[in-house]
């Protein structure tokens, strides 16, 4: 019998363990989309607490708490940094079957070397001084907690009005070896269902471009200049957090008008709002194709379903959950219209329903890039399904359907700067499941080759995708 988070945890065979020990342990990382604050690897920030590090914006964590009946104080209250870990630790072993549970014990080993202890209430408080202890020191300050895991790569996920200030002073810090980009994430660009918030980020636009915005036309060639100066940063890639694909027809004069709409403070239509995001879409699609950015698009979250804890705590607080949207025929056409142009940039897509899985795994074959290898790619796991049962059926899916060989392959969506232990989990699973074919006779014993893919998928994919320049 196997030991819990043991040297061959999730390695059950013997050519997994080799994939694993000689292709992709140490593997740096790429992680090419995150919500890490920037702020925080500029400045270089020290944690308080592990609460603070662990629990600070942790959705995850939040619904497991909540699922068990823990006080709301005690979750994003106002109780101290320790009573929340206690009430946290408290959870911990009610988690088993969910992937926090692996998460939260891979993290505690692979950053605390706190050996085969498993956090429970009454482990709570020494794991906890230890934690603390350990964060009270330079060498766990942000910055070490990337370099520790082999971070080489970090893409933020950032607004269009933002200065990057942050992001000017990590590219001239020759000190610091990992490569932080930004990513432009338009997504109140879209926003004209709800004219308040819209036209206060239209107005911030207007002051980061320093234009004046008056109608569409001076809307379109605001974005765009962010969208240039993005790119003089660094920025090589775009990313979108929609429902659904949008990819209605709007001719030019309906956009002027539900534009128009919008900007006086009325709500358009939800047909004219579609339709002025379908239009947008494309023309954010089209910068990306001309500056050969990588287009990112993260479809079929339902968002803040709950209203009573969404009015009390604000969005994005974790009451999301899977939609079931149209997706595919939307998504063909929206992809075809750019193709026909020439104008499809590299795309990665990304599905939150499982059951959308082989649909998004045979759309991306059906867009090829001459000399460009995987340009419409079947995005990780995401989210609801990025633990083992999750990964492994993406990965089933994409080689069923596609060529698992040109795999960008994993990154963390997270808030956290204690989360990349998930890439080691994705490449256990990954070389699992490869060396069950190994082991099966479905896949040859060549581990020059197969492990080749391995370290394809870890790192040399995306590097070669997202052709960042890197500082070192």
């Amino acid at each position: 019998m196997s030991r819990f988070l043991d040297e061959n945890f999730l390695l059950p065979s013997r050519p997994s363990r080799r994939l694993y020990e000689g292709y992709a342990r140490g593997m740096p990382i790429l992680d090419f989309h995150c919500h890490l604050p920037v702020r925080d690897i500029a400045m270089n920030t020290s944690f308080r607490s592990l609460a603070e590090a662990w629990l600070g914006g942790d959705h995850y964590k939040w619904r497991a708490m909540r699922a068990s009946g823990v006080p709301e104080r005690l979750i994003t209250g106002d109780a101290s940094d320790r009573e929340k870990f206690l009430a946290w630790a408290a959870v911990v072993p009610s988690c088993i079957g969910n992937p926090l549970y692996h998460w939260t014990h891979l993290e505690l080993k692979r950053y605390f070397d706190v050996g085969s202890a498993l956090l429970s209430a009454a482990t709570a408080e020494s794991i906890y001084d230890r934690c603390n202890g350990l964060l009270a020191r330079d060498d766990y300050r942000v910055r070490s907690l990337l370099t520790r895991m082999s971070v080489r790569v970090v893409c933020t996920t950032d607004d269009p009005v933002d200065s990057l200030e942050h992001h000017a002073r990590l590219a001239a810090d020759a000190t610091f070896p990992v490569t932080v980009v930004p990513t432009f994430r338009p997504d109140a660009a879209l926003g004209v269902d709800t004219p308040p918030a819209f036209n206060a980020w239209v107005d911030a636009l207007a002051g980061a471009a320093g234009s004046t915005i008056s109608d569409y036309d001076q809307f379109l060639a605001a974005i765009k200049m962010r969208h240039d100066f993005f790119h003089t940063m660094g920025c090589r890639a775009s990313d979108h957090g929609i429902e659904e694909p949008y990819a209605d027809d709007c001719p030019p004069e309906t956009v002027a008008r539900v534009f128009a709409v919008a900007r006086s403070g009325a709500t358009p239509s939800p047909a004219d709002a579609r339709a002025f995001k379908s239009a947008l879409l494309h023309e954010l699609a089209v910068m990306d194709a001309e500056k050969g950015w990588v287009q990112q698009l993260h479809m079929g979250a339902l968002r803040d379903i709950n209203h009573r804890f969404t009015r009390a705590m604000g969005p994005n607080t974790g009451f999301d959950t899977i939609g079931d949207f149209s997706l595919i025929r939307p998504l063909a056409r929206f992809l075809d219209r750019l193709d026909e142009k020439g104008k499809l940039p590299k795309t990665i897509l990304f599905c939150l329903n499982p059951a959308d899985n082989a649909a998004l795994a045979a759309i991306i074959g059906c867009f090829p890039g001459e000399n460009v290898r995987g340009k419409i790619q079947f995005g990780p796991a995401w989210w609801f399904n990025d633990q083992k049962h999750g990964m492994e059926d993406q990965l089933k899916a994409l080689s069923d359907m596609g060529l698992l060989a040109r795999f960008v392959g994993m990154l963390t969506d997270s808030r956290s700067f204690l989360s990349f232990p998930r890439h080691e989990y994705f490449r256990r699973i990954l070389c699992a499941m490869l060396g069950e074919g190994i082991e099966k006779g479905e896949i040859p014993a060549d581990y020059g080759l197969v492990g080749g893919i391995v370290r394809d998928i870890c790192w040399n994919n995306a590097e070669a995708y997202f052709g960042l320049k890197l500082k070192v």
